[in-house]
């Protein structure tokens, strides 16, 4: 296994027309039976595995997301935590049957709070290919790579003007992470939007990038009345290596 992303070549359709979300189109196509996106379909085909979604189908998926019930970020995600604790165990080489087990457990629980999670997506696929099970490994790695291009979709998050729009805060690192960037320490710029300093500068279309601009608007769109938010810390997930798909 190598620690690889191939999701270059997903990517730049998406990137070629990147577009901010239209909130009232996705509301209206999501809710409405007879649309194609209809969230609950579109959903069944995503627990599913389905790997025909297109990564269009994943916009609507994605920030349709945000109009649902379960949508709760400032929540915590306990099963998260245990989900890191035992991917933190892991020999990535040479795990053990029980551990890559016990991280589809708190995998498969920690996505319920947050199923679009690039990094748990990328660890269960990583678990399910050390377990020996292809059509699993690749039904979630499929899913990884089309979240992180459908957040890529809205967005060149070089300025904040063309910020890529996010969930989640800790999905802004996953897709820097996915692209191979280090990311520093955020900073809130405005009401709606973070800048995600790299550690390391990257040339990006014959220009220095120095950082990264995500949309954070919708994390506090239902915010609890007197909430104190505290950032969860992050998680480094391409430490596992999913395997390349050819």
């Amino acid at each position: 296994m190598k620690r690889l992303f191939r999701i270059a070549a997903l990517l730049l359709p998406a990137l070629a027309a990147a577009q901010a979300p239209d909130e009232e189109a996705i509301f209206d196509r999501t809710t409405q039976a007879s649309s194609p996106y209809y969230y609950p379909n579109l959903l069944i085909r995503y627990n599913a595995g389905d790997t025909t979604l297109t990564v269009d189908d994943y916009r609507y998926l994605y920030y349709g997301y945000a109009f649902r019930d379960e949508y709760k970020p400032l929540s915590t995600n306990d099963d998260l935590d245990r989900t890191l604790l035992v991917a933190a165990r892991l020999d990535p080489d040479k795990p053990r049957v029980e551990d890559l087990e016990a991280l589809i457990m708190s995998g498969t629980a920690a996505l319920e709070r947050d199923p679009f999670s690039p990094k748990l997506l990328n660890l269960m696929a990583y678990a399910y290919g050390a377990l020996g099970n292809k059509e699993q490994e690749t039904a979630y790695y499929d899913r990884m790579q089309k979240v992180v291009a459908a957040i890529k979709s809205t967005g060149d998050a070089l300025t904040q003007r063309t910020p890529q729009h996010i969930l989640m805060f800790d999905h802004a690192l996953d897709v820097m992470t996915a692209d191979g960037l280090i990311p520093g320490k955020s900073r809130i710029v405005s009401r709606t939007t973070e800048y995600v300093p790299l550690l390391e500068a990257k040339q990006i279309d014959g220009r220095k990038v120095k950082g990264l601009y995500f949309d954070y608007s919708r994390i506090y769109r239902n915010k609890p009345e007197g909430y104190t938010f505290k950032r969860e810390r992050t998680w480094q997930f391409n430490n596992l290596k999913p395997r390349e798909y050819k």
